[in-house]
């Protein structure tokens, strides 16, 4: 990795998969180079800018702009805010949209946005024209440090989240800083979960750094960008490793078996945002790794203590509205990607930064643990 002074040069991460390696570009005003990037990397080509009307009426202008410095022609489709775009009618609208703008094979997508623009733009980008080539140019901090990376992309069912979709690995992916400036507090919020994870699942240093800097990360300050490289150092490591999430990927999904059966819950709605969910979904992982005497109570007090400092929620009764019963979340769970014949995958804890895969858990404990945990509501 080349490290960043502060606010100056761009650290570069190199994600590893061979034929399928990319770089990560962070840093502040690292949009403005993002045309002569693309130009360098793929030549002239035409750009379909994908992004929310939200996204748009801040940084579509000045992403517009580079891309023209450089060249590149590009044309712009644009979705509605929010979880609920990630859906079958979007998603056929959209490459619609960009067969009827006469993209072509040789040309490439550009997914400018949060996590729910880079999964589904991405996801069309994989299956248009069999196969286009994305960029990622995440805008919030979830996106950034977690979304944008790894190649993940997908729409949700009506089953549950994300669970239709591909492995569609991006060219590039360009996360500048400076963009989160403009984000709402509560989204800036939600992204910050995703940064605590990579500290809970297999760096304690990281995290005991994070609980006496995440202001300054808030703020906007040099921790800020710190905070994004190292966790995109983190997922970067294990992306090379585990591409296609057989094994130790799976790691990174620290609190996301609790928190998508709570988001499909809440109807994928602001209710309860991603990062929200993941945050109560770790809590509830720490919660019930020390049910199982794996973790000490102490652990527990201090994620939720973190997590809760920053205002996000940590427990099941900081949900607004009802929630459906122990039964219920069990069904939502069974849904699951990591499901492997019927059975539910935990990533459960053996202490901060001491992360594992468990594959042996009994279904009637963990609903017995979620009555009680819907008892305290």
């Amino acid at each position: 990795m080349t490290a960043a002074s502060e606010f100056g040069d761009p650290a570069i991460i190199h994600v590893g998969l061979g034929a399928r390696a990319y770089d990560i570009v962070i840093g502040r005003a690292t949009l403005a180079d993002l045309g002569h990037r693309i130009a360098a990397l793929r030549g002239q080509v035409t750009v379909a800018v994908v992004a929310d009307a939200t996204v748009a009426s801040y940084h579509l202008g000045a992403a517009e702009a580079a891309l023209a410095a450089a060249g590149l022609p590009s044309t712009r489709v644009l979705v509605e805010p929010g979880e609920a775009a990630k859906n079958w009618s979007e998603l056929i609208r959209v490459c619609e949209s960009l067969l009827g703008a006469r993209i072509e094979r040789g040309d490439l997508v550009l997914a400018l946005g949060g996590g729910v623009i880079g999964d589904l733009a991405g996801f069309v980008a994989g299956i248009v024209r069999r196969g286009l080539d994305v960029v990622q140019v995440p805008t919030t901090l979830l996106a950034q440090v977690d979304s944008s990376v790894g190649g993940k992309t997908g729409i949700n069912s009506k089953h549950g989240k994300n669970l239709v979709g591909l492995f569609h690995q991006p060219r590039l992916v360009v996360a500048d800083t400076g963009l989160l400036d403009t984000l709402p507090a509560r989204v800036f919020r939600a992204g910050y979960a995703e940064v605590v994870k990579y500290g809970l699942l297999g760096d304690a240093a990281f995290y005991a750094w994070l609980e006496a800097n995440w202001r300054d990360i808030f703020a906007g300050g040099p921790g800020r960008e710190y905070a994004v490289i190292t966790s995109c150092r983190a997922k970067a490591a294990v992306v090379a490793k585990d591409e296609r999430e057989s094994g130790l990927r799976a790691l990174l999904n620290l609190g996301h078996t609790f928190g998508h059966a709570l988001e499909a819950a809440t109807g994928f709605s602001d209710r309860l945002l991603h990062g929200e969910a993941v945050a109560v979904g770790m809590t509830l992982a720490f919660a019930y790794s020390a049910r199982l005497k794996l973790v000490a109570d102490e652990d527990v007090k201090r994620v939720a203590a973190h997590l809760a400092a920053v205002g996000l929620p940590t427990h099941l009764s900081d949900i607004p509205g009802s929630l459906p019963g122990a039964a219920g979340l069990m069904e939502l769970m069974a849904q699951d990607k990591k499901v492997r014949r019927g059975r539910l995958t935990f990533i459960l804890v053996r202490g901060i930064g001491e992360s594992f895969v468990a594959s042996d858990i009994d279904p009637a404990d963990v609903k017995a643990f979620l009555a009680e945990k819907l008892a305290e509501r």
